[in-house]
C-alpha cells in the first residue's frame, strides 16, 4: 500500500448525509482516536478489522432496527497482475446518514472527487448510496484489470492456432492463475451486493445507485465465467494436441519398425560366427543380401499400405501452407 499522510475529510450532501474520508498509516494516530470519540459506533469496527488481513463484511443491527454495515476490500488499481501482486485495501462503515472510509487509495478517491462523482453523490439520499457509488467506482479497476487480460488470452490463443509450442501450457496456467487473483478479489463485492440485501431489504428494489453496482457485478461475474470457460477449453484443447502427437509419434515409430524389421533379422542371422551361411564367401553374396534386405522392407512397408496401417502418418504435414 502507498505511503500516506493521516487525515481527516468530512463532506456533506444534499441528501443530508455525510461522507467521512479518513487516512490513518497507524492504528494508534491520533486521527483514528478522535474518530472513535467522535462516532463510537465505529470503536468495535476499527478494533475488528485491525485484526483481519483479508476482505469481510459484516451487517449488524445495533439498536435491533436500523442496519450497520462494516468492512473491508481488497483491490488492485493495476491492469496487469505483476509478480509481486500488490493490492490497495480500504476499509468502510455505513451507520445511519454517515459512511466512513478509511485509507481510500488516492487514485479513487480523486476519481470520487471528479464532477461526474460529485454529481451522482449529490443526488444519494443517504450513505448507504454513497456506498455503492464508491464500490461501483472501484469495480473499474476490475474491468480494466479484464480488458487487458482479454487481449492477452486474445494473443494467447493466436500464438496456440499457429505454432502450439510445449512451453504454451505454462503460459495458459499463468492466465488461469491471473483470472483466479482477479476473481478471488471480486467476490467481497459480489457479497457487498448480498450483505446490503440483507441490511436493507426491500428499500433497494427501487434504488437506482444500488441497481448500477448490481448490474456491474453481474457483468464482472458474467466475464468471469467466460474466460474460465474460455480457458479450460485451451487446456482441453492442448490436451488433445498433446495426445494426437503422442499417438502419431507411437504409430510412426511402431511402422518404422515393422519396416526394418527384415533388415534387423537378416543382420542378426549373417552376423553369427558360422562358416557355412549363404553366399558369405561369394564376391557377390554381400550385393545379393542387399538387395534382399531391401526387397524385403519394401515388401513390408507395401503390406503396411495394403492393409491400411500407415495411413498419412508418414505423409509431410501441410497444415501450415494453408
Amino acid at each position: 500500500m502507498e505511503s500516506m499522510t493521516a487525515f481527516e475529510q468530512i463532506s456533506s450532501f444534499r441528501g443530508g448525509w455525510e461522507w467521512w474520508d479518513i487516512s490513518a498509516e497507524k492504528w494508534q494516530d491520533s486521527v483514528i482516536q478522535h474518530l472513535k470519540e467522535k462516532l463510537p459506533e465505529a470503536a468495535e469496527w476499527l478494533d475488528k478489522v485491525e485484526d483481519i488481513p483479508s476482505s469481510f463484511i459484516s451487517v449488524r443491527f445495533p439498536d435491533g432496527d436500523e442496519p450497520l454495515m462494516y468492512g473491508s476490500l481488497i483491490y488492485s488499481v493495476q491492469e496487469e497482475i505483476d509478480s509481486q501482486r500488490n493490492c490497495n485495501k480500504f476499509y468502510f462503515l455505513v451507520l445511519n446518514q454517515k459512511l466512513v472510509t478509511l485509507n481510500l487509495d488516492q487514485n479513487t478517491r480523486e476519481i470520487m472527487h471528479t464532477a461526474e462523482r460529485q454529481k451522482m453523490l449529490e443526488q444519494c439520499e443517504d450513505a448507504a448510496d454513497g456506498m455503492f457509488v464508491l464500490a461501483r467506482a472501484v469495480l473499474h479497476y476490475f474491468h480494466t484489470g479484464m480488458d487487458k487480460f482479454e487481449i492477452n488470452l486474445r494473443r494467447l490463443e493466436e500464438d496456440m492456432e499457429k505454432r502450439n509450442a510445449r512451453t504454451l501450457m505454462d503460459s495458459i496456467l499463468n492466465a488461469r492463475f491471473e483470472l483466479l487473483y482477479w476473481s478471488n478479489m471480486f467476490i467481497p463485492f459480489s457479497e457487498l451486493v448480498t450483505a446490503s440485501r440483507e441490511a436493507y431489504l426491500d428499500k433497494l428494489e427501487e434504488n437506482r445507485f444500488f441497481k448500477q453496482l448490481l448490474y456491474r457485478v453481474t457483468r464482472m461475474e458474467g466475464l468471469f465465467l467466460h474466460y474460465e470457460k474460455e480457458i479450460d477449453t485451451l487446456i482441453s484443447i492442448d490436451d488433445a494436441i498433446s495426445a494426437f502427437r503422442g499417438n502419431e509419434i507411437t504409430k510412426t515409430l511402431t511402422i518404422v519398425t515393422a519396416v526394418f524389421t527384415p533388415a534387423t533379422v537378416v543382420g542378426a542371422i549373417w552376423g553369427m560366427n558360422f562358416e557355412n551361411l549363404p553366399w558369405i564367401k561369394t564376391g557377390w553374396g554381400f550385393t545379393a543380401v542387399i538387395i534382399a534386405t531391401l526387397l524385403s522392407m519394401a515388401g513390408m512397408y507395401g503390406w503396411l499400405m495394403m492393409k491400411g496401417w500407415t495411413g498419412d502418418l508418414l505423409k509431410t504435414n501441410k497444415r501450415n501452407k494453408l
